[in-house]
């Protein structure tokens, strides 16, 4: 069985080494050399790491709480109930960045939900060899699924019979064995071993040495009994180096054989050669050919690229701490810190911020609870929160004053954070606060400081006793300024946002006609991207005994182009109620753009309808053309002659053009965001458009253009405005 990570006995561990043994099957089965069992949390939307193998557990530490809403392969594999695949480095760096930030060598994975049909249990990861194809064989994803299906099922009847599988019980590290020594039954091969001039070490997966050679003693410069149970890179100053041991991280995680140069002072360079293994990795050590002055290269024997580490004055290399525990909270540390800051440029508004520190960051770092706060005008306001049993408790934060004796209000005032391990300690060191629980047991009080000023604070709430140590100190005033960032970044976002929202909703009508004889119905949606408001409109007023609808859109996404089109909208109003034709109406409004030479551009469909006559009258200026859905359920598209975009030439000629338009026709006006797409044909996205009309084209108005939407968004997402106008011309009634 592979070597498993060591975790804390949660108590209550029920099923034995289940998932050991499921793990060690499922490493077998596909040849992996890595891998791990997550559970799911059964009070929480958290994955924790049950058992895991074949990795030190510094590797594994970022990630040993994964909240079900991250953005991993884990909770990507249960969330959404398939098996993820990242076939190397290049898939890795584009669909997971943030593990490549952390982990940056090649390698391939998968992981898998562990669950039944009704339930979700957990999720597996396995690492292979960055040998391994690029695609996983289809007999590897029977096996895996198979595997992953029964152990939920077994999972499955524990918890029926009363004894639910937690973490199984700690176990000891890989490698934990004792070295190797003259009195081992291998005397022979050591004797074998001892006879070559090269060093020969061997290391277990957390880098310790289990064994070396006299050689390697003598090269190293290191008694052999000073090298047997040490991890190589801190038995000498000289190799403890973050390069050197990185290149060990990389051959272990790839499986791949890598090397690098050493500089032993005062001047003798060697070359260390690792050849990975499951279970460890054999380092050869030789004087390296060739040295050059500067600093010691670092390469892997596959790949072309090489890094170099920093040579010190006095011959050496800078040290580092002892990559054990401390290695690991060095890990945990960039890993929080790089996956909140990619994270965080996610967020527009400040309702994202939140969500993404309560779904990926909390979980992480074991807390339940966040609130956001802001001061303004001497009061503190909630900006807001998740994770609280009542929500109605956080209500006593809202105008508190900047002078309130508050653990929240204190730590904006003086700009340093608060760390507080239990409520008696909270009630000593803010004896006035108010008398309001939020049933946690532990808190970390965070300034939030963007640009050198106080913007609000962050609370975050363990609901057990929690310790803070010095690291985990580091790594939550770390994500205080990240969230302080992202925190007025998303405020300004959401005060822009209202605003121009606001603008947009003024500029269109609040209401449309309903004329005798026909049935209307009309959208407006946003983009999805970025947050300025655009120039789509509609509108539709009576011209006398005819109706006059338009649907147009002006370039741009700003105020600018809000504010040219609400003067279109009015122009076209104007010039339809003098009673000019569809296309006198566009060039009338053509001339008024170039008069006013906005430097803008603005599509556009006009038309009257006489629905007594039973036609309309239609004319385009640059416009995507209309549908038409018939009686009989078929549908065209309008092939118009049409003019140029408003506002490019002032003597263009829009033609008006006549279309019948008998009981039970529909005409669908629409802007471009309807059907434009990038890497969407247009042709193909207008032909399902118009295909998904004429099945739906029997409903109600306000169904169909309900359907239509969602058709399209589905399909492609939406990254640009849409206005949607639906005419239908109702059968007279006898």
């Amino acid at each position: 069985m592979p070597p498993g990570l060591p975790y804390p006995d949660s108590g209550g561990t029920a099923g034995g080494a289940l998932l050991s043994l499921a793990l060690a099957s499922m490493m077998d089965d596909v040849h992996a050399h890595a891998g791990a069992v997550y559970l799911l949390a059964p009070d929480a939307p958290v994955l924790e790491m049950a058992v895991g193998a074949g990795l030190p557990r510094a590797f594994a530490a970022p990630w040993e709480r994964v909240g079900l809403a991250s953005r991993l392969p884990v909770a990507d594999a249960l969330r959404e109930r398939r098996l993820v695949w990242i076939g190397g480095e290049s898939e890795m760096a584009r669909v997971y960045p943030r593990i490549a930030l952390v982990l940056p060598y090649p390698y391939t994975m998968a992981a898998l939900p562990v669950a039944t049909d009704e339930t979700p249990y957990g999720a597996v990861f396995l690492v292979l060899a960055a040998s391994h194809p690029p695609e996983l064989g289809g007999l590897e994803r029977d096996l895996l699924t198979s595997a992953c299906r029964r152990l939920a099922l077994r999972l499955e009847r524990e918890a029926v019979a009363g004894r639910p599988v937690r973490r199984e019980p700690g176990t000891a590290e890989a490698g934990e064995a004792a070295p190797r020594t003259a009195a081992s039954p291998l005397v022979h091969a050591e004797h074998m071993v001892a006879r070559l001039p090269d060093g020969l070490c061997a290391l277990d997966v957390h880098g310790r040495v289990t064994y070396a050679n006299t050689a390697a003693a003598t090269l190293l410069g290191v008694p052999v009994k000073a090298l047997v149970s040490a991890r190589l890179w801190t038995a000498m100053p000289w190799l403890n180096d973050p390069a050197y041991e990185d290149r060990f991280r990389g051959a272990l995680i790839s499986q791949r054989a890598m090397s690098f140069v050493a500089l032993r002072p005062p001047n003798d360079w060697l070359r260390f050669c690792l050849h990975p293994g499951t279970d460890g990795v054999t380092v050869r050590v030789a004087p390296a050919p060739t040295a050059s002055a500067g600093a010691p290269a670092v390469h892997s024997h596959h790949n072309d690229h090489s890094h170099r580490g920093e040579h010190s004055e006095d011959g050496g290399h800078g040290g580092s701490p002892d990559p054990g525990p401390r290695g690991a909270a060095r890990l945990v540390t960039i890993s929080h810190v790089l996956n909140l800051a990619v994270a965080l440029t996610r967020a527009a508004g400040v309702q994202d911020v939140v969500d993404l520190l309560a779904g990926e960051i909390m979980p992480a770092i074991g807390g339940r609870t966040v609130a956001l706060l802001a001061s303004e005008g001497g009061r503190m306001r909630v900006l807001g929160h998740r994770g609280y049993p009542d929500p109605r408790m956080l209500d006593h934060f809202e105008g508190l004053p900047v002078s309130a004796p508050t653990a929240s209000v204190q730590v904006l005032v003086r700009g340093t954070p608060s760390f507080v391990e239990s409520p008696e300690r909270l009630a000593q060191l803010y004896p006035g606060r108010p008398a309001v629980s939020d049933g946690m047991a532990s808190w970390a009080f965070l300034p939030l400081i963007a640009s050198g000023r106080a913007v609000g604070s962050c609370v975050l709430g363990y609901p057990e006793p929690h310790t803070f140590s010095a690291d985990e100190r580091a790594v939550l005033t770390a994500l205080g300024g990240l969230i302080a960032q992202a925190a007025e970044r998303a405020r300004l976002y959401d005060i822009k946002h209202r605003l121009a929202h606001g603008l947009q909703a003024a500029l269109l009508p609040h209401t449309l006609p309903s004329p005798h004889g026909l049935e209307v119905a009309a959208r407006y949606l946003p983009g999805t991207e970025g947050m300025d408001i655009g120039g789509d409109f509609y509108d539709m007023t009576r011209v006398g005994d005819r109706v006059a609808a338009v649907v147009g859109d002006v370039e741009g996404h700003n105020v600018k182009a809000a504010g040219l089109m609400g003067q279109v909208r009015t122009a076209v109003r104007a010039y339809s109620a003098a009673g000019q034709s569809p296309g006198q109406v566009m060039e009338s409004t053509n001339r008024l753009l170039v008069d006013l030479d906005a430097g803008l551009f603005a599509s556009c469909v006009h038309l009257h309808l006489d629905i007594p006559g039973r036609r309309a009258l239609v004319a385009r200026a640059g416009h995507p053309h209309p549908l038409l859905r018939e009686p009989d359920g078929r549908v065209s598209v309008l092939d118009l002659a049409g003019g140029p975009l408003l506002g490019v030439e002032s003597d263009a000629c829009y033609p008006t053009t006549e279309v019948p338009f008998p009981p039970g026709s529909v005409l669908a006006l629409y802007t471009d965001g309807l059907v434009e797409a990038p890497g969407t044909d247009i042709d193909d996205a207008l032909a399902d458009l118009a295909e998904h009309l004429a099945l739906t084209g029997h409903l109600s108005l306000e169904e169909v253009a309900d359907g239509l939407l969602a058709h399209t968004a589905g399909r492609r997402g939406r990254t640009d405005d849409v206005v949607l106008l639906l005419l239908r011309a109702r059968a007279p009634v006898v």
